[in-house]
């Protein structure tokens, strides 16, 4: 596959590689993707930009992440099994790990954390792969009201047309 910066990854193995490669940060390659990810609307095609395995970094964090990262959006999205290699024993941490800077966040992130990223001792956000372009279903709805306490209903604040 051809590996254009002019174009975004069109999967998570793609955006590691741009990662390592030291042509990308790892979240502008992962941010990249994902909104590739969610302006696709096809699953099966969705479920094909995580099959493949993204190459190992060496890194702990980083193999675990894209494993729960692979893990999440099938789970997330209901497009099926996840892919056999995200349970790759490197893809699993053995001691937890928390956002840097997140010491009075912990319990939370203790409790938010999706199961794909808890299961592999990644404590994050409930909705960690969050971008513009994310759709907004219901669930998305209730985190961000329990995050900002504002509806992000669309008509909100707008004024009644009558």
């Amino acid at each position: 596959m051809t590996d254009d910066l002019n174009r975004r990854p069109g999967t998570l193995a793609e955006a590691i590689q741009r990662y390592r490669s030291g042509r990308q940060a790892f979240s502008v390659a992962l941010g990249e993707f994902l909104d590739e990810f969610y302006m696709d609307h096809d699953a099966g095609s969705r479920y094909a930009r995580v099959q493949e395995p993204p190459e190992q970094l060496g890194d702990g964090v980083f193999d675990a992440y894209a494993g729960a990262v692979g893990e999440h959006l099938v789970r997330r999205w209901h497009l099926g099994p996840p892919p056999d290699w995200t349970d790759e024993p490197c893809r699993f941490l053995r001691r937890p790990w928390f956002p840097p800077g997140a010491q009075a966040e912990k319990p939370i992130l203790l409790v938010e954390s999706p199961m794909a990223f808890r299961r592999r001792m990644l404590f994050v956000e409930a909705e960690p792969l969050r971008r513009a372009r994310m759709p907004h279903d219901e669930r998305w709805r209730a985190y961000e009201y329990l995050r900002t306490g504002l509806s992000p209903d669309d008509d909100a604040g707008s004024p009644d047309p009558s």
